[in-house]
């Protein structure tokens, strides 16, 4: 699943100069599949049980797909490529996992068949850019938010004999904008009754690149901390820290890092042994599990019209239960594709990920599987793609 230099050299023929900055620039590499003929055959169907739509690869197309963006779902999407190609091995599908950012950028100018972005495209202005437009007119019909990989967020920390910390989001603001710089504070330790904290520097790391995942965390902390955080939320981080590149970057400083914490994917915490602080939103601390965070996304309320399925999180929730710290990874597409063969396999590979045996595969990965009643609808703005 890794590319080679060779492959490189070819995605970057196939997306255009501008991609070759996010080659080889991370070690969050491109995930790809070898095209082994130009044929095509039937993918057949898989069988549908409890939340499954039954949406399925039914014919399998050849041909290359190439998508960008969101690398928290980096993971997930490699296993979803893997999975794809032993029914349908005839289509290669290429992620480059360069960031929600980058992502949107490059399927606004028209370089990828879809990106993956852990917000949904903005509809107001930012640097002269209404996302929304921008990407309209490079589809010539509208561009849907599809909803796709639940990616729960952790507060991952390197605090070596400390099992277990609570934080609530006033604590977390601190440690973030350098207010709370050592983990014995008396506000940290007023949270963690019976728990023996050592005097060890806090040492946050943020993510350098323009990021959903910041986009998230940051919408969480103003949503939840109230007055504590005062910057307004972003994909550009405006805290303290250290910036490392991506995902991988800031879980890679916290594993070397003593004392150093910072905002990722579970399932980069989960790759790395990271230690996860349990969060109290004002009804208990809740551990990170995808009962929680599935709690916490199935409680989401729609925010786009028809198939376009961006969602509303609700961050300060106060359900006990619930994780509140998530991001849903949308896969954006349009919704009218001149390129009847290119809709055609997008279809088939977002179908594919859409169905509920697929979602479910994804949780030892460290992600939860869409709540059935959102995997519906998804299932459905699939098959609605034309």
């Amino acid at each position: 699943m890794k590319i080679t230099q060779s492959a490189c050299i070819a995605a970057v023929a196939a997306l255009g100069a501008v991609a070759l900055a996010g080659c080889g620039s991370d070690n969050n590499t491109t995930s790809s599949t070898s095209s082994t003929s130009g044929t095509t055959s039937s993918a057949g169907s898989s069988s549908s049980s409890g939340s499954d739509t039954g949406t399925a690869a039914a014919d399998c197309p050849s041909g290359t797909l190439n998508a960008e963006g969101s690398s928290a779902q980096k993971n997930a999407f490699e296993e979803v490529v893997a999975a794809y190609n032993e029914k349908c091995p005839d289509l290669t599908v290429n992620y480059n996992p360069s960031g929600s950012g980058t992502g949107v950028k490059q399927f606004n100018a028209g370089l990828v068949d879809f990106a993956g972005s852990d917000s949904a495209l903005k509809t107001e202005e930012k640097d002269g850019v209404i996302e929304v437009d921008a990407a309209k007119k490079r589809c010539g019909s509208d561009a849907w938010n599809l909803p796709m990989v639940v990616g729960p967020i952790s507060v991952a920390y390197n605090l070596p004999g400390v099992d277990k910390v609570v934080l609530t989001p006033a604590l977390l603001s601190g440690i973030f904008q350098g207010e709370i710089t050592t983990w014995n504070d008396a506000k940290i330790a007023a949270a963690n009754p019976g728990v023996t904290l050592p005097g060890t520097a806090i040492k946050p790391f943020f993510r350098s690149d323009e990021s959903g995942t910041t986009d998230n965390f940051t919408k969480y902390l103003k949503a939840a901390g109230g007055d504590a955080w005062k910057a307004d939320p972003g994909k550009v981080w405006t805290g303290k820290g250290e910036g490392k590149e991506k995902s991988s970057g800031v879980a890679d400083a916290v594993k070397s890092t003593e004392g150093g914490v910072t905002y990722v994917e579970w399932s980069y915490a989960k790759d790395n042994g990271l230690s996860m602080a349990q969060i109290d939103n004002g009804s208990g601390a809740v551990e990170l599990t995808a009962d929680s965070v599935g709690k916490f996304i199935a409680a989401a309320q729609a925010d786009g019209q028809g198939n376009d399925l961006r969602l509303k999180l609700d961050y300060a929730t106060k359900e006990a239960g619930a994780y509140p710290i998530g991001l849903v990874t949308y896969e954006i597409v349009c919704s009218k594709n001149s390129d009847a063969a290119k809709q055609a396999a997008i279809k088939s590979f977002l179908g594919f990920f859409a169905q509920g045996d697929t979602q479910k595969s994804l949780e030892d990965l460290g992600y939860a599987p869409l709540p059935a009643d959102l995997q519906t609808k998804v299932a459905a703005a699939v098959a609605a793609l034309s």
